[in-house]
């Protein structure tokens, strides 16, 4: 019994630490912009495809991870894509552009492949603790994005590590996350037990697509919002500062949601009712930020928060309870993973091209309010008690 509980805390350890590496060394580059485009002497738009050059290894590499975790075994596959993140974290810093961009690439896959197979991984390891695993999973990757965007302009200027220390600093916790993910590695599944279960063909399911495309609207939400509610703030006449104080303040308040829904999700016996709100909540939220005032946006940022921090959740969630086995698990959180990031590296673009022809910022709020009938209509059927 004791040696048990010993193996549950080094797993659930291990979870936490993997967790906070999986979005660390993208939130990091956000704040160091600025400081990387003066030292390498690179454009705007080229700084900037930093971001969607993520987006695009996360979207294309989501497909391989299941397999990968099939051939290896998943503890062995999120291992190593733990080590192809630090490696890409270091490469990006040695250099110029080509290394900066090689290594942010390697970044992407790196953290895709621990992404996609964390949640069959723990479904299959600890399923009676699956809320608390997802909301584990959830809670950390967004809690250390907040945490790397604060610190790290003060590690590079107050410190006076530059940008490319600032950048690497995040190694010492990849590191730490390896040594302590050592137990969980396991050995190698066998040719019998490899064709054992293909799982199910998920691109072939009507629901896998409900719940693919209900990940894709909450995806356009989040990074729609990140990337524009600030301009659209400072158009409206609040200084620079406080509208990236209230993103962060978003961002921040958005870690109730995020840990808190999957335990609830996870008593219920479908989840639509939960979906419904939450979208309800998005309508409030986008409605009230019709009207000009710093005190109205600090309310419908709070609400919006909240849901957004939920939606995460419940988009793991449903990847989990949507499925019978962890093979099809794994195939589901690729398809899933793939065409969200996809969405989420179109839509900023798209609302940016709209305002270029349109010029009127309420275009911003009628476009996530149309992204919100999405999520609400593709997650009502999501979240009803089936399987694929």
């Amino acid at each position: 019994m004791r040696t048990q509980t010993h193996s549950r805390f080094w797993l659930i350890l291990g979870i936490i630490m993997i967790s906070i590496n999986l979005r660390t060394s993208i939130a990091s580059v956000g704040p160091l912009i600025p400081f990387i485009r003066e030292d390498l002497g690179i454009s705007n738009g080229l700084a900037g495809f930093l971001t969607t050059l993520s987006l695009i290894t996360f979207a294309l590499f989501s497909l391989f991870a299941p397999r990968m975790g099939k051939q290896m075994g998943n503890g062995r596959a999120i291992f190593m894509g733990i080590a192809i993140l630090i490696v890409g974290v270091v490469i990006r810093v040695l250099g110029g552009v080509e290394l900066l961009f090689v290594g942010t690439a390697l970044t992407g896959i790196g953290i895709v492949i621990a992404n996609v197979l964390m949640i069959p991984f723990f479904k299959a390891r600890i399923p009676e603790k699956l809320g608390l695993m997802t909301a584990i999973l959830s809670t950390g990757m967004s809690l250390f994005a907040a945490i790397a965007s604060g610190l790290s302009v003060p590690l590079a200027v107050d410190l006076g590590w530059g940008w490319r220390g600032s950048l690497v600093s995040w190694v010492s916790l990849m590191v730490l996350a390896l040594i302590i993910w050592f137990p969980q590695l396991g050995p190698r599944p066998s040719a019998a037990q490899r064709g054992l279960n293909e799982g199910k063909n998920v691109w072939k399911s009507k629901l896998a697509w409900q719940v693919t495309l209900f990940m894709g609207a909450q995806s356009v939400m989040y990074f729609t919002m990140i990337t524009w509610i600030p301009d659209m703030l400072i158009f409206r006449g609040m200084s620079a500062v406080n509208a990236g104080l209230a993103i962060s303040y978003m961002q921040l308040i958005s870690l109730i949601g995020t840990f808190f829904a999957p335990r609830l999700l996870e008593k219920l016996k479908q989840q639509s009712t939960v979906i419904l709100i939450v979208g309800l909540s998005y309508f409030l939220g986008f409605g009230l930020l019709f009207i000009h005032s710093d005190l109205i946006a600090f309310i419908a940022l709070t609400i919006i928060g909240i849901g957004s921090g939920a939606s995460l959740s419940i988009a793991y969630m449903l990847i989990s309870l949507r499925t019978a086995d962890d093979h099809t698990t794994a195939k589901l959180s690729g398809m899933v993973q793939s065409a969200g990031y996809v969405l989420a590296a179109l839509g900023p673009l798209l609302f940016g091209v709209s305002l270029d022809l349109i010029g009127n910022w309420n275009l911003l709020l009628w476009f996530l309010l149309i992204m919100t009938l999405q999520f609400i209509g593709f997650g009502l059927p999501a979240g009803r008690d089936n399987k694929i």
